[in-house]
């Protein structure tokens, strides 16, 4: 079975055609700029050097036909038509309460999800578009909603609520949502097989760390907590994400230098984080590379993030009453080994002792700790393309 994964962001959309029976990647690509001028696609067929192709991308209508015909075409194609195609995952940001797990979509999800659109004003339109064109392009393909916040459902009522009037959960659904699940899922999944044991033996912390970043506690295979909250800008400092700040400070930020609450969130999601606390970058690599050159900022910046990190891992900690397995993820956590030692050398007191060597391996699967350590930490590449694809395939075969 052939199934295309779809995640499509403003004006953007990765892609991915994955043949389930083998798990294999048949071609990857991702459109660039669509909507703007200079827009482009870059698409890689299995076995083959990657292709660009500048073409004007209007809308994601024309995006995804751009895509259909790399996947189709005579030379460079990896399909013979469009038949070829059994199944289209779609990457959908925020479910809310509505969705616990993948669906096939119908005309009532899609209402669904429209309706979370005010809880992620900046992706599920988008979403929704992308689905909206795979049903015209490909009339009668089964399409699935896979949600980001869908693993995080399973969090109780004291991790989820807010301390904030009740009313404001029961009409507004004001409440901690997480994101980041469907990587989350992925991982906890994937390392308890590495040790050989099953995700219901094990309380396993998940630390999904890049541009955007976020960690997870999986006690028993289900998410009782995680650092995200009603949007993604909540928990950890990010790459231009402020994290978790006192509230107070938009009231005193707004008044002291007359902007209105817009232009707040504004500073709060885009220059904010490691970008505003380094002056340098969003990139960890350009900001660690700052702070071994001296610039102390950087330093701040990377010391700040390490620091965070080992506090939420340790607070996961106390909540599943211990743990057994630390994992990282995404593209700080996959290839930084500086990140991975520093906020490990915090976590002295449950017994972890890094191996230095196996530290320094980037982008693998890989455990990090030493024979004797007392909680094991691994490296795991996530893959949340598979997972989309896993979850297709379970709802239409």
């Amino acid at each position: 079975m052939n199934v295309l994964v779809i995640n499509c962001g403003s004006s953007s959309l990765k892609f991915q055609l994955i043949q389930s029976d083998t798990e294999d990647v048949l071609a990857k690509g991702l459109c660039e700029r669509i909507g703007i001028e200079g827009s482009r696609i870059v698409y890689t067929p299995a076995g083959k050097d990657k292709i660009t192709i500048e073409s004007p991308m209007p809308d994601h209508t024309n995006a995804i036909k751009l895509v259909l015909n790399c996947l189709t075409d005579e030379t460079n194609g990896v399909v013979k038509s469009l038949s070829e195609i059994h199944a289209v995952g779609h990457r959908v940001v925020h479910g809310g309460e509505k969705f616990a797990s993948s669906v096939v979509v119908n005309d009532e999800v899609m209402k669904a999800i429209e309706e979370c659109s005010n809880l992620a004003p900046l992706h599920n339109p988008a979403n929704l578009l992308g689905i909206s064109v795979c049903k015209e392009l490909m009339p009668g393909v089964p399409q699935v909603a896979v949600f980001d916040t869908a693993f995080h459902q399973t969090m109780p009522p004291k991790a989820y609520l807010y301390g904030l009037p009740y009313e404001a959960y029961t009409e507004d659904k004001i409440r901690r949502y997480g994101f980041h699940g469907t990587s989350h899922s992925y991982v906890s999944k994937r390392v308890a097989e590495m040790l050989g044991k099953k995700p219901e033996d094990l309380k396993t912390i998940v630390c999904h760390l890049g541009n955007g970043s976020s960690i997870c506690a999986v006690n028993q295979g289900k998410c009782v907590d995680t650092t995200m909250g009603l949007t993604p800008l909540a928990g950890l400092l990010m790459g231009t994400r402020c994290g978790d700040i006192d509230p107070s400070i938009l009231e005193f930020y707004a008044q002291k230098h007359n902007l209105d609450v817009y232009q707040v969130t504004d500073i709060l999601n885009k220059k904010s984080g490691v970008l505003g606390i380094s002056g340098v970058s969003s990139d960890f690599r350009d900001v660690e590379e700052a702070a071994d050159a001296g610039n102390e900022r950087c330093k701040y910046a990377l010391d700040a993030f390490k620091y965070q990190v080992a506090k939420f891992i340790g607070g996961y900690a106390a909540a599943m009453n211990g743990v057994d397995v630390i994992v990282f993820t995404a593209g700080v956590g996959e290839n930084s080994a500086t990140t991975r030692q520093g906020v490990c050398d915090y976590l002295g007191y449950l017994g972890i002792t890094i191996d230095a060597e196996a530290n320094g391996k980037r982008g693998e699967e890989i455990e990090i700790t030493t024979a004797d350590s007392k909680v094991k930490v691994f490296v795991v590449p996530t893959n949340e393309e598979l997972m989309i694809a896993r979850d297709t395939v379970a709802l239409t075969k």
